[in-house]
């Protein structure tokens, strides 16, 4: 009996340590699916799994996590638009836009987008499934998405992965080879990308098309980020922030009662005027502006922001959206406003400071995220494994060198007639203001001869406008317009 014993010890501790807790770098579950969509009830297949990223030997060098959704019993499935969608970050799962915006199932929260108990899902009848495919992506080390070593143990470089033309690079070859694999060259394609996604997006559109030979007839950046702006400073990304502030000052009843007896939608025009053909010229004088006018001036941004005239000429009339966060309810409830989504509240340890002690927008949304796709994953899509979802994943030091994804996507649009641009942006995004990606399109394309190609649509939200429900309806229907009206329907690809 005890050399049963001591035998079995041994096989037991063999078996655990022969275990290793990784993701299989090539493997996909396939489920089937009803759901009712803008009235219409259907099928859909919806294919989870993973797919290799190839070095140039053809050796595998990272595995990604995706999701890809086709609907049933459709006349000509390859003639259907695909859509790839990411999310940002850098490092961000794909599961914000996944489980609350365009895929079949999204969270079960509030209609304001705020988290309820107990955590789950539930059908979406505005996903867009209806008039397009989607997969969605995940990054490396995002998700369950995952580097993988090579015959010695050893890992690959992480410069291959984590700075944005690595980024762009390997997920535009992994993007060829799923097409291939699914037998989608025939369809129209789209790449949707958020905060981050919105960079890589644009990159993409010109990797694809020089690179893999891949044509898009249109590229979508939610809240995008262009670092472009957000990282230079001076007096153009500094005034950018003013009509965010407006908006969200008109939101928390900050602003004047001649501003705040209006609609939203009336005084950001008047804010974005005064931002482009005053601000900045004042702003651009620095210390030599004269105090008659840095007076006048201070006056005006307090008028359309909130603050007060004396904490907006202590910033030398360049206020952070940091500071804003924290001083615009500071004397009214002593809470700070969230930065991805100024209607969210916070509480600070103390009032005083020049900073949010936290995020109190995500904090709120990770509430109903995190339970939400491991349940959804495990249970719906019966994807089980033992790898931690990433919602976000180590990616750094990441690479931001050489940053000319605006010229790239300028430069696609120019090589090819089909390609349209859409952009959507919550009023209420303080991290990527809605403003700012104005600016950011009206920069893509300085001769304004493809100005009639770019879209702009802004929603009463934050960074993830998609959570509250009416702006859900509206940006879900804002996409079914754009693919159509993006469509070729016949014609040729000319000028």
């Amino acid at each position: 009996m005890r050399n049963f014993s001591i035998l079995l010890f041994l096989f037991l501790a063999n078996t655990l340590l022969g275990q290793s807790r990784k993701i299989p770098i090539d493997t996909t579950v396939t489920t089937t699916h009803n759901t009712t969509v803008k009235g219409q009830s259907f099928s859909y297949t919806a294919k989870t799994g993973t797919q290799p990223v190839w070095d140039e030997d053809g050796h595998p060098v990272a595995t990604l996590f995706y999701t890809y959704y086709t609907r049933n019993n459709v006349k000509n499935p390859t003639s259907r638009p695909l859509i790839f969608s990411f999310n940002g970050g850098p490092g961000s799962a794909s599961v914000w836009m996944h489980v609350a915006y365009t895929g079949p199932r999204i969270l079960r929260i509030d209609e304001e987008g705020y988290p309820v108990q107990p955590y789950g899902f539930k059908s979406n009848p505005n996903s867009i499934i209806d008039v397009a495919d989607i997969v969605f992506i995940n990054p490396v080390n995002t998700g369950y998405s995952r580097m993988v070593p090579d015959a010695k143990g050893e890992m690959p470089d992480k410069k291959m992965f984590f700075g944005i033309n690595a980024d762009i690079k390997y997920l535009a070859e992994w993007m060829n080879t799923f097409v291939s694999r699914n037998n989608r060259w025939e369809s129209p394609k789209y790449i949707i990308g958020e905060s981050y996604g919105g960079t890589r997006v644009m990159g993409l559109s010109l990797e694809l098309q020089n690179n893999q030979w891949m044509y898009l007839n249109g590229v979508i950046m939610v809240s995008p980020a262009d670092y472009k702006v957000l990282r230079r400073g001076g007096p153009v990304s500094d005034a950018l922030n003013l009509p965010y502030y407006t908006a969200a000052a008109w939101y928390h009843e900050m602003l004047p009662d001649e501003l705040q007896r209006k609609d939203l939608l009336e005084i950001l025009p008047e804010s974005e005027e005064y931002t482009i053909n005053t601000l900045i010229p004042a702003l651009a004088k620095g210390g030599y502006i004269s105090n008659e006018e840095r007076e006048r001036v201070a006056e005006k941004m307090a008028y359309y922001s909130g603050l007060s005239k004396k904490s907006i000429l202590q910033h030398n009339l360049s206020v952070p959206n940091r500071f804003f966060w924290k001083e615009l309810l500071r004397d009214k409830t002593g809470q700070t406003i969230g930065r991805l989504d100024s209607r969210y509240l916070g509480i600070d340890k103390m009032e005083a400071g020049m900073r949010p002690d936290y995020s109190a927008e995500l904090t709120s949304w990770l509430h109903s995220f995190t339970p939400a796709i491991n349940h959804y994953l495990k249970n719906e899509l019966k994807f089980d494994t033992d790898i931690k979802y990433n919602m976000f994943g180590p990616v750094r030091p990441w690479d931001n060198e050489n940053d000319n994804v605006r010229d790239n996507l300028r430069q696609a649009m120019a090589q090819n007639p089909y390609l349209q641009v859409l952009n959507q942006s919550g009023y209420y995004d303080g991290a990527t203001t809605y403003f700012n990606a104005k600016y950011t399109l009206w920069q893509i394309d300085p001769s304004g001869k493809m100005k009639d190609r770019f879209t702009f649509k802004g929603y009463r939200s934050g960074h993830m406008m998609y959570l509250r429900n009416e702006d859900l309806i509206k940006a879900n229907d804002d996409l079914r317009e754009f693919i159509k009206t993006s469509s070729a329907n016949g014609k040729a690809a000319k000028y």
